[in-house]
């Protein structure tokens, strides 16, 4: 039997590289003489720079940026094998996994580490940059991100502004002068992972302003500045982000980046799956094992599993899920290809103590299914 495993990351718990290989050893465990192909996948969160590095024989390259608070911190972005295309994740310079719970607030943080990444790959002389924008901590609209490229912005009685979430409800002006003129010669392309839109009751500071810390008065002001921001592009660029499927993304960092940089948003399983040949790994398969830390109904809004799903339905391979638990509306997810879930929580825990438990309770559901796989 040779089963394809093809996890996204289990966020907060483990890496996409670290489940496949939970789960592989609980397979074989069960299954005698069965083969694994182990597939890492990422949706242009976590772990989006590992894949398609991985996957493309690339490298990577350390350098020092700004965290989402102003700290110097060391982060990297990768190469591409042929060298000329780099891989940027936001989330090593400005992701939230960088905060402690209590530093956690978007009106301070800043996506300016981000821009440094870009401009570190710029100095590669690549020409096409992926960046990944899942797990940031920043509600900024990318200002930070093109403070770091040389763009300023001016509030009604021109004075400069931080590039931060408090900026954006005093935004009056943009000065895109001082722009990094290598920008014009290389292609941006944007990883998202949700579609959400700039603002409003589904935009960035609504549904993802509080896990970043963001207070009810808060959401509000990120909110009516994101409004700002998009009304200042309109007026000045003719770009209109604010219903833009992604531009909420990473608060609201997919517009900065279109409006800005003039990036191509797309879905970033979709990006992975191209990058690591995912349909051709597939060829001989008799089954593939997906999973994520939670499956619910958003999991079919772009996420890996679905997609991974839908491509192994094409090639007529069953899909199953193996995740960390199973949230409302998991069932959408047989729509798309996914057959049976399973989830690995054995009890409820604390955050730490889910972190060091994780990877036995992931290995011993994945047995489980193994044994499952063995009465037929």
């Amino acid at each position: 039997m040779k089963i394809a495993v093809i996890p996204n990351a289990f966020k907060g718990t483990l890496t996409a590289s670290q489940a496949a290989g939970c789960i592989e050893r609980g397979l074989k465990k069960a299954l005698s003489g069965v083969f694994i192909v182990r597939i890492p996948m990422a949706d242009g969160g976590d772990g989006t720079l590992q894949a398609i590095i991985g996957a493309t024989h690339g490298r990577i390259v350390t350098c020092r940026v700004c965290d989402p608070l102003g700290r110097k911190i060391v982060s990297a972005f990768g190469l591409t094998g042929n060298g000329r295309t780099a891989v940027v994740e936001m989330a090593l310079a400005s992701g939230l996994a960088l905060l402690k719970p209590k530093e956690r607030n978007p009106l301070r943080a800043s996506s300016h580490g981000t821009g440094e990444l870009i401009r570190a790959a710029l100095d590669r002389q690549v020409s096409e940059i992926i960046i990944g924008i899942g797990g940031s901590a920043t509600n900024d609209g990318g200002l930070g991100m093109a403070e770091a490229l040389g763009v300023r912005f001016f509030d009604g009685k021109n004075s400069q502004l931080a590039g931060n979430g408090r900026a954006l409800s005093k935004l009056s002006r943009i000065d895109m002068t001082g722009i990094d003129p290598r920008l014009k010669r290389t292609k941006i392309v944007v990883a998202c992972d949700v579609v959400n839109p700039l603002y409003g009751p589904h935009g960035a500071a609504c549904i993802y302003g509080p896990q970043k810390g963001a207070t009810s008065a808060m959401v509000q002001q990120l909110d009516y500045g994101l409004r700002c921001l998009a009304a200042t592009i309109g007026r000045d660029f003719g770009v209109k982000v604010a219903k833009l499927p992604g531009a909420g993304a990473a608060g609201g960092l997919g517009a900065g980046l279109v409006a800005f940089l003039g990036a191509q948003l797309r879905p970033g399983v979709e990006i992975v799956t191209q990058a690591v040949g995912l349909a051709r790994k597939l060829a001989g398969c008799d089954l593939v094992i997906t999973g994520e830390g939670r499956l619910d109904g958003q999991t079919v809004s772009g996420k890996a599993p679905a997609e991974v799903a839908m491509i192994a339905r094409k090639l007529g391979i069953p899909t199953i899920a193996i995740c960390g638990s199973l949230g409302p509306n998991a069932g959408k997810a047989r729509a798309f290809g996914i057959e049976a879930s399973f989830s690995a929580l054995e009890e409820p825990l604390a955050e730490d103590e889910l972190r060091r438990r994780a990877p036995g309770m992931l290995q011993r559901c994945a047995e489980q299914v193994g044994r499952l796989l063995a009465i037929r």
